[in-house]
């Protein structure tokens, strides 16, 4: 019996052995294979985000995750090659893979849209933008959401899906920035006085730049007042500063020069009987 039992088992295991080595050393191929391409691909995408000034916390992240799904991938075509029926564990993955994107839709929407803003770049960290009417430096970019310091000094933390689904202003794209500043002359005023005052002022201010050259104009002929525009252009990083230093700067010429600011009144009259 003992005999019989060999000659069935023992002495067909080299014929088995040999039938399945050829499938098995192609599967530690493929397997070998897609370590090597998950390692280059990793590299590759570290090189792509290098090239694309991508930030650098995103780089490792990345580059693991195209690692890794390559090497998954051809551990299943390696699993196949064996003769194993991975269908059904396919199947089981799509249908996890459904019920887990339904149950976390609003994470995978940010995450989505935190790739596209950190690829396409509409803004980087420190530049001043305005979203959906929410304005602030950026201070921190990653894939669920976005951090900005408004201007007095609050944090806000906005998701990533909500920034690629509104208006977006970058306040920093460009060096240089215009301001219009309205300025208010009574009826009464030599206009052309007053433009000349705006332009002078405009002149002598240390960040208004030269070129383009500042413009004065009337703006509109106002209820109680001509409404005068003044444009200067500066640095973007001189904002502020232009801003602040134009305003103090022009009420001062204007009293140096008698040019009234006027205010709205009601005059009130009262009839006898």
């Amino acid at each position: 019996m003992f005999n019989s039992f060999k000659a069935m088992y023992f002495d067909s295991l080299p014929d088995k052995i040999m039938n399945i080595l050829p499938g098995l050393l192609w599967s530690v191929a493929i397997v070998i294979v897609g370590v090597w391409l998950g390692r280059l691909a990793g590299k590759l995408v570290i090189k792509i985000l290098v090239k694309r000034n991508v930030d650098k916390s995103v780089h490792h992240f990345l580059s693991r995750f195209t690692d890794i799904f390559i090497r998954i991938v051809f551990v299943v075509m390696a699993l196949s090659n064996l003769g194993f029926d991975i269908s059904s564990f396919v199947a089981a993955l799509g249908a996890a893979g459904i019920t887990a994107g339904l149950g976390l839709k609003d994470s995978i929407s940010q995450f989505a849209s935190g790739i596209q803003i950190l690829f396409n770049k509409p803004f980087n960290s420190g530049d001043f933008v305005e979203i959906d009417g929410l304005m602030g430096t950026v201070q921190d970019i990653r894939f669920m959401n976005t951090s900005l310091i408004t201007i007095d000094n609050k944090k806000i933390i906005i998701p990533n899906n909500h920034i690629t689904a509104n208006d977006l202003i970058n306040y920093s794209s460009q060096p240089t920035r215009r301001i219009d500043l309205v300025y208010s002359v009574s009826y009464s005023q030599d206009i052309n006085k007053a433009k000349e005052v705006l332009a002078k002022t405009a002149a002598e201010n240390e960040f208004v730049l030269k070129d383009p050259a500042a413009y004065v104009g009337v703006k509109e002929h106002g209820s109680h007042s001509i409404k005068l525009v003044c444009q200067v252009w500066c640095n973007g990083k001189d904002y502020w500063n232009t801003f602040y230093s134009m305003q103090e700067a022009v009420k001062h010429n204007f009293d140096a020069h008698g040019i009234e600011i006027p205010f709205e009144q009601l005059d009130v009259h009262i009839k006898e009987r």
